[in-house]
């Protein structure tokens, strides 16, 4: 079946004991919405989404085919989902790569949409449309913020016989862990007509690890299905995946060997559907996909819940309300995805289009969403692939045209963690921060040196600064009043102020393009600090101080003027004041359009257009004449200041040509080499939302979408008050303790407190290699791994409850508590921070006793540092 009979199709939804539910479109909408789609070949995305929630519930398939390769984690880590069909008593792989012995069925279509990806194959007879549905509707929050997935296979006879078909699907416990070597457990739960089977990992170590290459390794991940429709199993990948090719079935009891590791056989929550005789008319079926994370984000201190758990839901309530919800949400789905298409096929063409349909979920996917203390939704981006920070202003800025597309509910979640924590008192400084923290632990910036930085170029003060006065901006435009401004507006006006001083003409500082290194006299950052002096005038203007608008806009244009003189370049613009023979992608400019302040005259957008064009690669316009490398945010921004589409195609084709044809089978990425379709860059980043900023472009249809948002914002939480911090066994920053270490990989039991370290060396804290920024360095290590061991006593009165770990770590950390797992780090931290200890080592913690603390860290490169102690924390007080 192609694009054009599947839409013509009704989707009908069959089960036994059911009602049926008929969704049907209309022949003539079904053409119009095809009709750009049937000029244009068939797009090849480099990565699909399957199952995509947020930066752990984030499956895609990085393959031509479903069943080329196993599915994965944007990490690359596989995550397997599997899917057989039996068709006739012949099995085939519609989903994976196992069993090797089973063919793949042939897939002949794949059609990227922004809230589904839609698979279709056909063999023996049968046509199989296999649909991954994430109902992430704008208008509705409730089901936007549902961590959950559907996944609905409809099967019809194409050679007029009858056939008989099942289906199974599985879900491996994989999805669950940060490493494969961890143990998870499992079980099954009846929730009304639900049958629910759930894996989760044995030692539950909550917002644990923090960092950039992690996965989740805390809560549980469902597999669901009505009970009427399926058989449900828990063992084996292999057994059942082997059993239900051969036999057309699965275990009749759940594998009871628990806990143990999920690459040990590789436990597997599975349904098996038999629909009987399939004719003519197609028959579904479906299940749900779903992760309970418990708890989403520790910002401040404090834990926060999802959005979803934020009045008190469980996983059965979530998985009822979707169950309701399905039919009705397959129509939602099918005809917000046909007319946002629609919008983005007429705003930039069928390219672009898809393009951003292929953003859609990645951007959202890359967020967190959580409740805070008032029960507010926040918005905690991760900067996935480049360094696991959190809430990082400078990928707030570029993601924030979809959000703001969403709607002002989505908009304000976004930027509310940076601006709520610039109002604590932990936030000294007269700029905006650049982060919030390390996903998903968002206590404080660590990018820069984090809170206790004396480098103020290594934080980006003007780039954060005018990045949050510009969304502001967008926000109070949005709405059509500052009163979302006036709530952080001792914030913006410090901010401001900063900008006046040293945003015309920067100093050598770092900005979003940090990977490009500091840069002095940046002219594209001048314009992000101008057009913020105007847009700060624009909220004045809007609060009722005429005055101070027609200051600050007159300072602006005056500011735009000098800027043109030290900037121009013959027929562009320089890349730095003080840079003849340069050029850069001004993409800040295109605010000037899109908040109609009107500082820069419009040849200055004409003119670097136009340059674009003369420097474009074969795979788009380098970020700068120092590089090939370019961004595709930054693009498709830089091409959103023409108004004229041929020259906007110009500049976004060839992104969509270098995603057609790269051999990076990679999540959406921002960043690669424009002469070189094998490179790849960062990627499955929040940040891809800023491909949306061309649908912002005309008022009316930002309206349109924006307008649908009927959620309203109240008053978020203050910042939590910091915590009071007490060491109670010191770390070596003012005087080294003694360690016993090994650099040999020890025995069995090394982290128990009876094991036999006799052998082992002695030397004072902290190891590492002297330079690395943040630890104080008494004994050199300087070789992958080392293995620490210390007796310490917990001190008398103390209450456990409040005793956490206190770490430093470059790299990756385990920490162990007489022999028991207290918490796992990975990537590097520049700053001592305090980790909470999971619940089954701080049992261990009794006052006055004697406990053996137990370190292992390993290194990959670059400088390295380990050291530990214990803290009691009390929050609040």
């Amino acid at each position: 079946m192609d694009r054009s009979q599947r839409l013509l199709t009704a989707a009908l939804i069959l089960a036994a004991g059911f009602a049926a539910a008929v969704l049907a479109t209309s022949a003539a909408s079904a053409q119009q919405a095809q009709a750009p789609a049937a000029r244009e070949a068939a797009f090849r995305p480099p990565a699909v989404p399957l199952v995509a929630s947020d930066p752990y519930l984030s499956v895609w398939s990085m393959a031509d085919r479903l069943t080329d390769d196993p599915t994965r984690h944007w990490t690359r880590r596989p995550h397997p989902l599997s899917s057989l069909i039996r068709i006739d008593g012949k099995a085939f792989r519609l989903m994976g790569t196992e069993p090797k012995g089973v063919p793949a069925m042939r897939q002949v279509d794949l059609e990227v949409l922004p809230t589904r990806s839609i698979y279709d194959f056909e063999d023996a007879g049968v046509h199989v449309t296999l649909t991954f549905m994430t109902p992430a509707l704008p208008e509705d929050l409730d089901v936007l913020a549902r961590p959950l997935t559907y996944l609905t296979w409809s099967v019809r006879s194409t050679d007029g016989a009858e056939h008989a078909v099942s289906i199974l699907d599985g879900a491996s416990a994989l999805l669950t862990v940060n490493e494969p070597n961890q143990h998870v457990e499992w079980k099954r739960e009846s929730m009304g007509d639900l049958t629910a089977l759930r894996v989760g990992t044995a030692a539950q170590t909550l917002l644990q690890p923090a960092g950039d290459d992690t996965r989740i390794d805390w809560g549980y991940l469902y597999l669901a299905a009505p009970s009427s429709q399926a058989k449900s199993a828990i063992g084996a990948t292999s057994d059942l995946l082997s059993s239900f090719a051969e036999k057309g079935t699965i275990a009749e009891s759940d594998e009871p060997r628990a806990p143990r590791a999920a690459n040990d056989r590789e436990p597997c929550l599975a349904f098996a559907f038999d629909l009987g005789k399939v004719g003519a008319e197609p028959v579904a079926r479906h299940l749900m996909i779903a992760y309970d994370e418990i708890y989403a984000i520790k910002f401040l201190g404090q834990k926060l819940r999802p959005y979803w758990r934020r009045d008190g839901a469980g996983p059965a309530d979530l998985l009822q309300a979707a169950e309701r919800d399905y039919s009705r949400l397959i129509g939602r789905c099918e005809t917000f995805d046909r007319e946002l298409m629609a919008d983005m096929t007429k705003a930039g063409g069928i390219r672009y289009a898809r393009m951003a349909a292929l953003a859609y979920r990645q951007a959202l996917a890359g967020c967190g969403l959580a409740a805070d203390a008032n029960k507010q939704p926040m918005l905690f981006p991760k900067e996935n692939s480049s360094n696991g920070c959190v809430a990082t202003v400078d990928v707030i800025y570029p993601a924030a045209p979809q959000f703001l597309l969403m709607g002002s509910t989505y908009a304000r979640a976004l930027v509310a963690p940076a601006l709520v924590y610039s109002t604590s008192p932990r936030w000294k400084f007269p700029f905006a921060p650049h982060d919030v923290g390390t996903y998903p632990q968002a206590n404080g910036q660590v990018y820069g040196g984090g809170e206790d930085s004396k480098n103020e170029a290594d934080m980006m003060p003007v780039e954060e600064s005018a990045n949050l006065i510009l969304l502001c901006a967008a926000i109070a435009r949005m709405d059509g009043n500052a009163d979302f401004a006036s709530r952080w507006w001792p914030q913006l006006t410090r901010w401001e102020a900063y900008l006046e001083k040293y945003g015309e003409d920067p100093e050598n500082q770092l900005c979003t393009d940090d990977f490009m290194g500091h840069l002095a006299h940046n002219a594209n950052l001048s314009v992000k600090a101008i057009l913020a002096i105007a847009a700060y005038g624009e909220l004045c203007k809007m609060r009722g101080d005429d005055a101070a608008a027609a200051k600050y806009l007159m300072l602006a244009r005056q500011n735009a003027r000098h800027w043109m003189k030290m900037a121009g370049d013959g027929d562009h613009y320089r890349i730095a004041f003080d840079r003849p023979g340069t050029w850069s992608q001004k993409y800040n400019l295109v605010w000037d359009g899109l908040l109609k302040l009107n500082v820069f005259p419009p040849e200055v957008a004409r003119n670097e257009v136009a340059h674009y064009k003369q420097v474009r690669q074969k795979y788009g316009v380098p970020l700068d004449s120092r590089t090939r490398l370019t961004k595709t945010d930054w693009c498709v921004w830089s091409a959103t200041l023409t108004d004229e589409r041929e020259d906007f195609e110009a500049i976004v084709n060839p992104i969509y040509d270098y995603l057609n044809e790269t051999t990076a089978r990679l999540p959406f990425v921002d960043s690669y080499i424009t002469d070189n379709r094998a490179s790849d860059g960062m990627r499955a980043r929040p940040v891809i939302g800023g491909v949306f900023i061309k649908m912002l472009e005309d008022p009316a249809v930002w309206k349109k979408w924006a307008s649908r948002d009927r959620f309203h914002v109240g008053d978020y939480a203050p910042a939590p008050k910091p915590p009071r911090v007490s060491e109670l066994v010191p770390t070596s920053r003012e005087k080294s303790a003694a360690w016993k270490y090994s650099t040999q990989r020890p025995g069995e039991g090394w982290a128990r407190a009876d094991f036999d370290d006799s052998g082992w060396r002695e030397a004072p804290a902290g190891f590492g290699t002297r330079g690395t920024p943040g630890i104080r360095v008494a004994t050199r290590w300087d070789t992958p791994d080392i293995w620490l061991r210390r007796e310490v006593r917990i001190p008398a009165g103390v209450d456990a409850a409040t005793v956490q770990l206190f770490l430093y770590h470059d790299e990756d950390a385990e920490i162990y508590i007489d022999g028991v797992l207290a918490a796992r780090e990975t990537g590097y931290a520049t700053t001592y921070q305090a980790v909470e200890i999971a619940e089954p080592a701080r049992r261990l913690l009794r006052p006055g006793a004697k406990v053996t603390l137990a370190v292992h860290c390993h290194q990959t490169g670059g400088g390295q540092g380990i050291d530990v102690g214990l803290v009691e924390v009390r929050e609040g007080e």
